[in-house]
């Protein structure tokens, strides 16, 4: 029996067991939406404010569930508002299917109103995209996306329907399987080059893991925390791989990189071999490419082929997903010889233990610190900025804890709509929100969203008036210039309008006023002792099913450190 293209569209996401939809409507995708209203009791539809914050929002759904997200949006801007979404996703191996609608074929190449080739915009940020031009294809199309998605290194498809394909009757069929010329994700690990890595690494004095954001992807974490401690070796993160192992057990050294703790990047500096396992070795993480991991050896575990040696050339590859390589690696494991290095590893923490310093108000490290023993085991969603390194510096994950974010592309505004996907996956789970006023001002509509889809998290808003960042690298690389930086009124009268001192005490908006516009209970807080008060308050709203918002008012001279600048090796740490 034939069926419409749209009542194959959502007999897919039924088949692959899809439970929620992050979508927003318009006029050629009102086919697919009417579908689904009509089996609205197989799926919830989570209605955004805006097409960015809705991929952000799939983007935390896919990272609590490890599933494909689904996400829906109609032609022209609906589709181009969600790329940086998409892109978001790319860089951060984010298993997405992107549904796109489009105009009918015969108005394709016509510039018709809300036509865009988003296939063509987004080709370099997604796994696999194409608009289906055959109604016959359209389930087989279906079938891949997720497939690939959720395959191999996981990413963003995108499927384009044009609303004649949406409209037309074809086979109701939709494939179990599906075979892929030309795409055969790896699944296995050479052994041989896996017991080569592993022989190498014991023969090293001073070995070293770096773990990336694919311990998590592969959920890996207790697999390298039993092998790191059967070993015996010490292991440093990236930003994506925080929470790999728990942060309290004395192998863990802390992250590496741009603002890594002195005693991991002093590791990496001083380590005879790199045990390096799911990280693509981003700039942030190694500094200048001449000056990283200079005396060791570096073993690469990676289930991207073309991630090995793209930035680092190393000297034992091995393609594999890391769950499947520390499985192996585990049945060999025999405990090194390490106390020595882990000694030297020590004197350097204690030499330069990370904290921060603070002028006057609020210290950063403080209200880090008390989010995780209110929340304690909880999924932390960190936004782009000082507010971000905090929390990969200070936050305790300890337990079951998560901390999501953007890492690869680094993007302003993903914070609080992810936080909502997270929560949305996994109600019972405490989700908290940690974000700038720079980040939360690009998508604060979401408020809406919270309130309106019934999904409360807590709001941990450090607000310095402040692009903290920026202004961070104003202040140490280009003369204390604050320019753009400065969040509130400027006057232009003041020949330097953005010094501390020509700060008009006017600033919009009033977050706690903002949220009170939401119908969201509020705190601002610029005392110490007010944080925990502050949290709790939070914490028991959110199990109440009620967002709260908690603004800590934070100075602005207040720095992210250690740093390393831009193409510095990462010896060549800013402490103080």
């Amino acid at each position: 029996m034939d069926i419409t293209g749209r009542k194959l569209i959502v007999k897919a996401l039924a088949e692959e067991g899809v439970d929620t939809v992050f979508a927003y409507p318009g006029g050629m995708i009102t086919d697919i939406v009417d579908e689904l209203y009509k089996q609205e009791d197989k799926f919830r539809l989570i209605l955004p404010r805006h097409e960015q914050a809705l991929v952000h929002e799939a983007e935390g759904y896919a990272r609590a569930t490890g599933k494909p997200a689904v996400c829906l949006v109609t032609s022209g801007p609906g589709a181009t508002n969600a790329i940086t979404g998409i892109a978001d996703a790319h860089y951060d191996s984010i298993p997405l299917v992107v549904i796109t609608g489009q105009v009918a074929q015969p108005l394709i190449g016509n510039d018709a109103f809300q036509e865009v080739d988003i296939v063509g915009m987004t080709r370099s940020i997604v796994k696999y995209g194409v608009t289906v031009r055959d109604r016959k294809e359209l389930g087989r199309i279906l079938k891949m996306a997720f497939y690939i998605a959720a395959s191999g290194k996981p990413g963003p498809v995108l499927i384009d329907i044009p609303k004649d394909i949406q409209q037309k009757s074809g086979p109701e069929e939709y494939p179990s399987h599906v075979d892929i010329r030309g795409y055969k994700p790896n699944t296995s690990v050479h052994i041989g080059q896996l017991k080569r890595a592993y022989k190498t690494l014991r023969n090293a004095k001073k070995p070293l893991i770096l773990a990336g954001g694919g311990i998590h992807i592969s959920g890996a974490e207790k697999l390298l925390t039993d092998f790191a401690r059967r070993m015996r070796v010490p292991v440093v993160t990236t930003v994506m791989g925080k929470g790999s192992m728990p942060e309290d057990d004395p192998l863990y050294v802390g992250n590496s990189g741009m603002h890594g703790r002195y005693a991991a990047n002093m590791a990496e500096m001083e380590c005879d071999l790199l045990f390096s396992i799911g990280t693509r070795f981003n700039d942030r993480i190694t500094g200048d490419l001449n000056e990283f991991a200079p005396k060791a050896k570096i073993v690469h575990v990676d289930i991207d082929t073309a991630s090995i040696s793209r930035n680092v050339v190393v000297d034992v590859p091995v393609v594999s997903d890391a769950s499947l390589a520390l499985t192996h690696l585990l049945e060999w494991a025999e405990p090194l010889d390490t106390a020595d290095w882990q000694a030297q590893i020590a004197g350097w923490q204690k030499e330069y233990p990370l904290s921060v310093k603070v002028k006057e108000g609020l210290n950063p490290q403080v209200i880090m610190e008390d989010i995780a023993d209110v929340f304690g085991e909880a999924t932390y969603v960190a936004d782009v900025g000082q507010h971000q390194m905090w929390a990969t510096q200070f936050l305790k994950l300890v337990g079951n804890s998560r901390l999501f974010t953007s890492g690869g592309l680094g993007t302003m505004g993903f914070g609080f709509p992810a936080s909502l996907g997270a929560k949305a996956a996994d109600p019972d789970r405490a989700v908290v929100c940690i974000t700038g006023d720079g980040g939360f001002q690009m998508n604060m509509q979401e408020l809406a969203t919270s309130v309106c889809d019934d999904i409360p998290v807590t709001i941990c808003l450090m607000n310095n008036r402040y692009l903290g960042m920026v202004r961070q690298q104003q202040q140490y690389f280009y003369g204390k210039r604050y320019e753009l930086t400065y969040l509130g009124k400027r006057d232009r009268n003041v020949l330097h309008p953005d010094r501390f001192e020509n700060m008009d005490p006017f600033y919009a908006p009033d977050y706690i006023k903002l949220a009170a516009s939401y119908g969201i209970d509020g705190m601002r807080v610029s005392r110490e002792e007010d944080i925990i008060k502050a949290l709790q308050a939070a914490s028991a709203a959110q199990k109440n099913g009620h967002s709260y918002l908690v603004e800590f008012e934070i100075s602005p001279e207040d720095v992210v450190l250690p740093m390393v600048k831009g193409g510095m090796a990462n010896s060549d740490m800013i402490l103080r």
